[in-house]
């Protein structure tokens, strides 16, 4: 290690860690990098002497003690371990630090498990951060969507270092700002990830109506996606489906897409996301069923035996749908972001949070794998309603799901009938008609409650709680 000291150390030197490692160093800042295994402590020294061009600039190495005393002080040490493994690594890491240091815990951790690690650390003197990074490979390296939040007093020490390292909006504004108090950074994150599975399963079920229902074959589909680079579905996920769609199988003829097993893996964020709704009160439905949608698609076998078992119909209309899947699509991606915005609303009240929605919204349109065109609306929807639980209450949001709810009718009603499961798509719009409904028939629920359970009801005609003695039938004689 130099001795001159670094003003950053990454712990962890995996791809996230190492990429991020060389982005912060392709910035000025001077970089030293941990990993207990020697190869990749000696990779990331060759690839920084390689690609920055300046040895010395960011060095790595496998002796957790050299590390810590190369650090300048207060140090900051930015931690990119698997979430299963950051307890072990804090173990190890705080033997070598002193009060005042920083931690930034960059992985995708729990923000239950940020606020326990929170309260113990600063018990000791130390700064914790839980921060969400989102980009993937290429992100880290080139440049990234970050959500730090923790202990307000740190964020002035590693501002200067991350907002350079951050992918830049379309405004040349750095997609990196203080999320917030306690585990905000990494609930901001875990919502993320969980919009990330809505709109996956959209674009899957898009895919799916027009290919298996509509015949369409992948070169057509990839005109459709790609024709939508441009325009209100211009997103980082329609780009990459429409590279997909394309690209050529290298083991055998046809589009490698055709050869993939139709098995959906997913590390639990989604889940987490819609269990933390549960817990909040929040109906996040097109969440909850992209997370049962992959469930359900990891039951392969018994699939292929349900397939030969339970009559339907298979077949759709492509003509016809071709025209309404812009419109469905936008309209249900927008809900999916309104969920997601709403929970963080919800955290912000129940665990005082503080989280700035417009900013949540501005961070999420670059680097990010949900940074979309779309965003820009919700951005300016927050600026001038900070407070809004819910951007479907925007006149302008309104407006826009008011022009598109006939095509998200048309796309739900044709895949029913052409017997093309669209779990997302239908739980949008039942989202959609939900919240227009003034009148719900939870009227009905509350009656079986108070019927079986005694559970009480309230009225619409006079205030307080009511029980009756149900089952007692009027038998006078009419009159």
């Amino acid at each position: 290690m130099a001795t001159s000291p670094f003003d950053i150390g990454v712990v962890g030197l995996g791809v996230m860690g190492a990429n991020l490692g060389l982005n912060l160093a392709s910035h000025g800042a001077r970089v030293a990098g941990y990993d207990p295994d020697p190869r990749k402590a000696e990779g990331f020294t060759q690839r920084a002497a390689s690609e920055l061009g300046q040895p010395g600039l960011a060095i790595g190495s496998a002796d957790l003690e050299t590390f810590s005393r190369s650090l300048g002080t207060p140090r900051i040490v930015l931690m990119l371990v698997p979430a299963g493994v950051v307890d072990s690594a804090l173990d190890q890491l705080e033997k070598h630090l002193r009060a005042g240091d920083i931690i930034i815990d960059g992985g995708n951790s729990h923000y239950p498990d940020t606020e326990r690690r929170l309260r113990r650390l600063s018990d000791q003197g130390l700064h914790f951060i839980g921060m969400g990074v989102s980009g993937g490979e290429s992100g880290a390296r080139h440049g990234p969507s970050m959500m730090p939040g923790g202990e307000a007093a740190a964020w002035n020490h590693i501002r200067p270092l991350l907002e350079p390292a951050a992918a830049v909006a379309s405004d040349g504004a750095p997609c990196v700002a203080w999320m917030g108090s306690g585990g905000a950074g990494h609930f901001v994150k875990m919502v993320h990830n969980g919009i990330e599975y809505a709109l996956m399963q959209l674009i899957a079920e898009i895919y799916d109506l027009l290919h298996r229902g509509g015949g369409l074959d992948n070169a057509h589909l990839h005109h459709l996606f790609a024709s939508w680079r441009e325009g209100p579905l211009s997103s980082y996920l329609i780009e990459i489906t429409a590279d997909i769609l394309i690209q050529p199988d290298d083991n055998g003829a046809g589009p490698l897409l055709d050869r993939i097993r139709d098995k959906a893996g997913q590390k639990g964020t989604g889940r987490w996301t819609s269990e933390a709704a549960f817990d909040l009160g929040v109906p996040t439905p097109v969440i909850d069923a992209a997370v049962s949608a992959r469930g359900l698609s990891g039951y392969y076998e018994e699939r292929q035996l349900a397939s030969r078992l339970l009559p339907g119909p298979l077949s759709t209309s492509p003509d016809t749908l071709q025209a309404r899947v812009a419109g469905a699509l936008e309209a249900a991606i927008t809900l999916s972001y309104a969920q997601g915005m709403h929970l963080i609303a919800a955290a912000n009240t129940a665990y005082g949070y503080d989280t700035p929605l417009a900013t949540v919204a501005r961070i999420w349109r670059g680097g990010c794998i949900i940074r979309a065109g779309l965003l820009e609306h919700f951005a300016e929807t927050y600026k001038h309603g900070a407070h809004m639980t819910n951007p479907i209450f925007s006149p302008a949001i309104a407006q826009r799901l008011g022009g598109l709810e006939s095509d998200l009718r048309a796309v739900v009603a044709q895949g029913a009938q052409g017997g093309i499961p669209l779990p997302a798509f239908s739980a949008a719009l039942a989202y959609y008609d939900s919240w227009r409904s003034a009148r719900l028939p939870a009227n009905l629920i509350q009656a079986q409650r108070d019927y079986f359970g005694a559970h009480t009801y309230e009225r619409l005609d006079r205030s307080g709680s009511f029980h009756t003695s149900w089952g007692i039938q009027d038998t006078s004689p009419d009159k």
